[in-house]
């Protein structure tokens, strides 16, 4: 009993380490490498963040605890608003949220916590009907949040961007460091894998155990897993600080938030919702 107690801690932690100290650092050095602008980082960012998610997610599915991914989803989406909140606050950037691209996006982010309130609230069942719905709102999101900044904010941000060239000095396009990178994430990715296989048998062996209800499962799955994107909130506003500008590193951490948000909810759940018809 308690060695598995024990074991969810350790990988739970493992999974928070690996995603901070690896997954994170070497993205955020590949983009740069490619000189990607603060909007794409943010959305790579957000996909990376969603790994743990994903991990808890697919286990979680596979063990038939359907319930558990729903309130993880909900749980991480609502503490991923609040974090990035608490880091525009931290970084004194609140004054760029009236950016009307920035107001739409966080809109966004508000429906995919509604969404998973409103399914479990009406007790409705995760199912295959489901999912056409999911990847059309998906789209949607990602065509809305394209055309906001395109409207609002890609001008200014193209202007920003050639200021910052002045004074910094970006690394040349290394074909040898992109291969470099991208190995590393692909044995990151695997290494996430595996651990994930592991919580997922710890996490069934807990439940057994101690009969936990599948809300607190979930909504402790939800706090281990957002800790990730609160370091990405945190490190792209203090990245871009460097270079005297606010508003690229609010674009990018909103970006990761809305990505990682849209990916928990129509993505990831999606997966979860077709291993649950298969199996």
């Amino acid at each position: 009993m308690l060695i598995e107690i024990l074991k969810f801690i350790i990988y739970s932690i493992l999974i928070v380490i690996i995603s901070k100290y690896i997954l994170v650092k070497i993205l955020r050095k590949l983009a740069e490498s490619l000189d990607l602008k603060a909007k794409t980082i943010g959305n790579i960012a957000g996909y990376a963040t969603s790994v743990p998610e994903f991990l808890t997610i697919t286990t979680s599915s596979l063990r038939g605890l359907s319930g558990a991914s729903m309130y993880n989803i909900l749980s991480s989406n609502i503490i991923n608003l609040i974090q990035y909140l608490g880091s525009v606050i931290i970084n004194k950037n609140g004054y760029i949220l009236k950016n009307k691209a920035i107001k739409v996006d966080l809109i966004l982010v508000v429906i995919t916590i509604i969404i998973p309130m409103i399914l479990l609230k009406l007790n409705i069942e995760l199912e295959m009907w489901i999912v056409p719905i999911f990847i059309i709102l998906y789209t949607l999101f990602i065509f809305l949040n394209n055309n906001v900044h395109k409207l609002y904010l890609e001008k200014q941000d193209t202007e920003i961007e050639v200021e910052i060239e002045k004074e910094k000095r970006w690394e040349k396009k290394n074909k040898k460091k992109t291969i470099k990178y991208s190995t590393i994430l692909i044995i990151t990715g695997v290494i996430l894998f595996i651990i994930g296989q592991l919580l997922g048998n710890t996490l069934e062996n807990l439940c057994n155990l101690f009969n936990i209800s599948e809300i607190i499962v979930g909504v402790l799955l939800g706090f281990i897993t957002s800790i990730p994107e609160l370091i990405t909130f945190l490190e792209s506003q203090k990245h871009n600080k460097k270079f005297k500008d606010d508003m690229l590193g609010v674009v990018e951490a909103t970006n990761n938030l809305l990505t990682s948000n849209i990916v928990n909810l129509f993505a990831i759940q999606t997966i979860g919702i077709l291993i649950i018809s298969i199996i």
